[in-house]
């Protein structure tokens, strides 16, 4: 604490529009994260004159001042002068939205639901790259490591376990994410990404080359298609999912809550996915990856 200066703690206070103008801030590893009130109140240019300050730059409906690794310390003598609890990063991002564009929260929310997801995508990219250059790129006399070496072979099988696990079930993690992001029961969303991969269901990238078989409701049937390594139909199944128990919550007594909602969530849930929801985000998805 020894480092900072309270004149500078004054002096960025009053820039950023006094401490009525504060309505939550926070810190990451070098930067204070305001969220204004108004922001247009803020004065980035003179804030950039401060001796400890690096930057300062708005993004996500923050504005965010570089301090560097001492950050911490400003932190705590910020919130001291201006009498302010801590706050976690949730209710920062929370108080930010109130400053984004609908279309900004929207990309936050997807950003979001993502980013818990990043180890499992970035290691099965760089998995399934390494399987296929000991599987797939000719290394000598037209052979591959795979076809020239028994090791390599067991290696390349043994890899697509992870590969497998990770894009062809990559709708179980995603409606989990997307879930627990809308405020729902993520092990719900779990059990609805596993519909979606069921082994009941003929693979998704068989469609077109075989008839799926369905089910017969009698005055309507539903074709048991899966959507293995399908992103926007798990997204918006697992919205439909989120929405729904969120909503039955608040009309659903609280002593029938674990009898009702997850029964009634998961049913409507699914019977979306694989009539309505799935199709439509298949469709999407086929437009996208055409584009």
């Amino acid at each position: 604490m020894s480092k900072v200066k309270q004149q500078d703690i004054d002096q960025l206070i009053v820039l950023v529009g006094g401490r009525e103008n504060i309505a939550t801030v926070s810190h990451c590893i070098t930067r204070l994260r305001f969220v204004l009130n108004d922001p247009a109140k803020a004065f980035p240019k003179e804030i950039e004159k401060l001796s400890m300050v690096k930057g300062c730059f708005t993004n996500a409906g923050q504005f965010q001042v570089v301090i560097g690794p001492e950050v911490d310390d400003y932190y705590h003598a910020l919130i001291a002068k201006i009498g302010q609890n801590e706050v976690d990063k949730e209710q920062t991002k929370l108080a930010a939205r109130q400053n984004m564009t609908w279309f900004e929260r929207g990309i936050s929310h997807f950003a979001e639901s993502f980013f818990p997801l990043l180890p499992a995508l970035i290691s099965g990219g760089l998995i399934l790259g390494f399987r296929n250059v000991i599987g797939d790129i000719p290394m000598s006399e037209g052979q591959t490591l795979a076809q020239m070496y028994p090791a390599w072979k067991t290696i390349y099988d043994f890899l697509w376990l992870l590969g497998e696990a990770i894009f062809f079930y990559l709708p179980v993690a995603i409606c989990w994410s997307t879930v627990k992001k809308m405020g729902g029961t993520p092990v719900l969303g779990i059990v609805l990404g596993i519909t979606l991969v069921s082994p009941q269901l003929m693979n998704s990238y068989l469609l077109g080359q075989q008839t799926p078989e369905v089910w017969d409701f009698g005055w309507f049937t539903i074709q048991k298609v899966g959507y293995q390594a399908q992103v926007i139909p798990s997204i918006l199944a697992g919205l439909a999912l989120g929405w729904i128990e969120t909503n039955l919550k608040k009309i659903i007594p609280a002593y029938l809550y674990l009898v009702i909602v997850p029964v009634v969530s998961l049913l409507l849930a699914v019977f979306l996915a694989h009539t309505l929801i799935g199709p439509f985000g298949r469709m999407i998805g086929d437009g996208v990856a055409w584009a």
